[in-house]
């Protein structure tokens, strides 16, 4: 019995090892810039549709994404941990990382040698998230990356807007993976109907919905999923935000 207590340590000790080799492995090289002034200001009202980055939960640890990265607007609200490659550049910032989330996109251009073209992964972080873990004066810094789980304070929001029979809803704050795959909503007097994405994270349905309450599902990248109830109260406008007490916990 003690030589099979002994194996059994022996084993669980390589499974361990070989977990920690497995995860390093998720760090994929790539390369950093910056953009949107010291205060980040030149950052809002990116491609995903997030208009007020501090008023959406994001606040400057933001950053636009390539199109190998982009996904055409799928990872919007990803979150991804980002460390200064100090082996390709002296202007590392030692022992720091920062967590970004996905709010933009980066044009493909030839103006700038291309940074942001395919295939190259690429991020172009609010200048404030970049200087945490690099030196201005360095411009490109190669990075390492990972993507990470989003934490957020409080609840998803949904933000409603256009008119009746075109519903559009923004859907900020989510937690977890961050980066949403489905969106259903269903009126106090229907059943439930999935929503398309309209660009980034608003997303889009053709349903007469107004004057009942109005409940969503919103599913991540990861295949988990939370249901919402009556968020929006059927007396509800156009323009206004609700804010569920549910989350990715």
């Amino acid at each position: 019995m003690e030589k099979v207590a002994i194996l059994a340590l022996f084993l669980g000790l390589c499974v361990s090892q070989l977990r920690g080799s497995v995860a390093q492995q998720y760090w994929t090289p790539a390369n950093a810039t910056f953009y949107g002034g010291s205060d980040a200001s030149g950052t809002m009202n990116g491609a995903c549709g997030y208009d007020n980055l501090y008023n959406d939960g994001y606040g400057t640890n933001s950053t636009a994404l390539s199109a190998a990265l982009w996904g055409d607007g799928k990872s919007c609200g990803a979150c991804y941990a980002i460390t200064c490659d100090a082996s390709h550049t002296k202007g590392c910032k030692a022992g720091t990382s920062i967590t970004v989330t996905a709010t933009n996109f980066c044009p493909q251009s030839y103006n700038d040698g291309g940074v942001c073209n395919s295939p190259r992964q690429h991020f172009d972080m609010s200048q404030p998230a970049c200087e945490t873990i690099g030196q201005y004066k360095d411009g490109i810094v190669p990075v390492n990356y990972a993507r990470t789980t989003c934490k957020r304070t409080g609840g998803i929001r949904f933000t409603i807007s256009c008119h009746d029979y075109f519903n559009n809803v923004l859907v900020t704050n989510v937690r977890g993976s961050g980066a949403m795959s489905a969106v259903s909503v269903k009126g106090s007097g229907t059943s439930w109907m999935t929503m398309s994405r309209n660009w980034g994270a608003n997303w889009q349905n053709g349903a007469y919905l107004t004057g009942q309450s109005l409940s969503f599902k919103v599913q991540t990248d990861d295949g988990r999923s939370v249901q919402a109830d009556n968020v929006a109260p059927a007396f509800w406008k156009y323009g206004d935000t609700y804010v569920s007490y549910n989350n990715f916990y």
